[in-house]
């Protein structure tokens, strides 16, 4: 399974095709529209978020509520690409350069300078417009079919947030995965913890005051996913590398831990690696869950535990150095309008891009033309593992 995505942030919208889907899967547009709202809460979202209303047109690949195992075509229109017709319209436009609103001046910490480096443009509007995280509202679409699929097969994903600006949610691993959604679904900060969550807004608020930003750390849980996902043999099929590799691939996300992760560096082995047991009526498992349910590349049977580090929004109403390209004078940045903090919203695109890439493993591991064949045989996989 994979997917492209298209489109730019002030453009008309953003298309996605996503590949490889097993024919007969219920899925409704409401299945994905969830998900694209859930992308828009969020305490410290900015004026975007108001003139957005992202809601998906499915184009393509699905018929009557269900899949056609032909690729699906996804189209999430921008309401507000009317006030931005003469700018972003794909038709020859010669007027005057103000009026195409011309960016010569790179914000640090965006893909502004080195995207227009590498591609020649000397409007970095080329590549602002791309680079932007509202490309996200597309990967999530393609996250929500991925999501669908792994629901249909009782295995459950959820996203929320530990930690905003070195404000630290307290863990409380007697959760079930349905309390872990609920709460997460009626905090505005996607916190488990509601004192953490109320400290947390107040940063933000602060931040905001202060014209500047705050990142955190978004955590994902998944729980029913058997033993045995994944691949010790090639490094490109280790299923916690790819998962790594589709969350740093999110914007402003700059690292990627699983279990208790870094914090294994500070401990001895005795005290990281979770020991076996096994129980006639479950099989395996781990008396702990310190690697968060991974080892050698494949799924222990434990729960996955994957965190993801969003480093603060690069753009700030509190102006940074940087220098324009077309005079090479020094200026200092400025914005219209921007998110103080997005790491809530992160926290569902983390959620997403991860059930993406776990469902791709397991398509990839079983009978993947028809979904009631797909289910049969994870049902007769689980069993298998059980008695093993």
């Amino acid at each position: 399974m994979r997917y492209l995505t298209a489109g730019e942030s002030h453009g008309k919208q953003l298309t996605t095709i996503v590949e490889g889907v097993p024919a007969q899967l219920p899925l409704q547009s409401t299945d994905i529209n969830e998900s694209l709202l859930r992308r828009q809460k969020g305490h410290g979202r900015g004026k975007r978020m108001q003139i957005e209303k992202d809601l998906v047109d499915i184009a393509g690949g699905v018929r009557h509520g269900y899949t056609l195992g032909s690729p699906i075509a996804l189209v999430v229109k921008n309401d507000d690409f009317k006030h931005w017709e003469d700018i972003m319209g794909e038709d020859p436009y010669d007027q005057d350069k103000d009026i195409r609103r011309t960016v010569t001046r790179p914000r640090p910490g965006h893909a502004d300078l080195n995207g227009a480096i590498k591609y020649g443009h000397r409007d970095m509007r080329n590549i602002l417009e791309r680079s932007s995280a509202r490309e996200t509202a597309a990967r999530v679409a393609a996250g929500a079919v991925a999501k669908s699929l792994l629901q249909h097969l009782d295995i459950n994903i959820v996203g929320y947030v530990n930690e905003i600006a070195g404000i630290k949610a307290k863990a409380d691993h007697q959760l079930t995965i349905q309390e872990r959604i609920t709460i997460s679904e009626a905090s505005p900060v996607r916190c488990l913890d509601q004192q953490a969550g109320e400290e947390m807004m107040t940063a933000i608020d602060q931040a905001k005051q202060e014209g500047d930003s705050i990142g955190g750390i978004c955590e994902v849980y998944i729980e029913g996913v058997p033993a045995g996902i994944g691949s010790y043999v090639h490094y490109d099929r280790k299923l916690d590398a790819r998962i790594a590799f589709a969350v740093q691939s999110i914007n402003a996300f700059k690292g990627v831990e699983f279990g208790i992760g870094f914090e294994a560096a500070r401990r001895n082995g005795s005290e990281v690696h979770d020991e076996i047991i096994w129980s006639e009526g479950t099989g395996y498992s781990r008396r702990t869950n310190n690697l968060g349910g991974f080892e050698g590349g494949m799924t222990s049977g434990m729960p996955i535990v994957v965190k993801g580090v969003m480093k603060p929004i690069p753009t700030l109403y509190k102006p940074l150095q940087s220098i324009d390209i077309a005079t090479k004078e020094v200026f200092n940045a400025s914005i219209e309008r921007s998110d103080s903090c997005a790491v809530p919203a992160a926290a569902v695109v983390m959620e997403h891009v991860v059930a993406f890439e776990l469902a791709n493993a397991i398509l990839e591991q079983f009978p993947n033309d028809q979904f009631p064949k797909l289910k049969q045989a994870i049902d007769q996989y689980r069993e298998e593992v059980r008695c093993f």
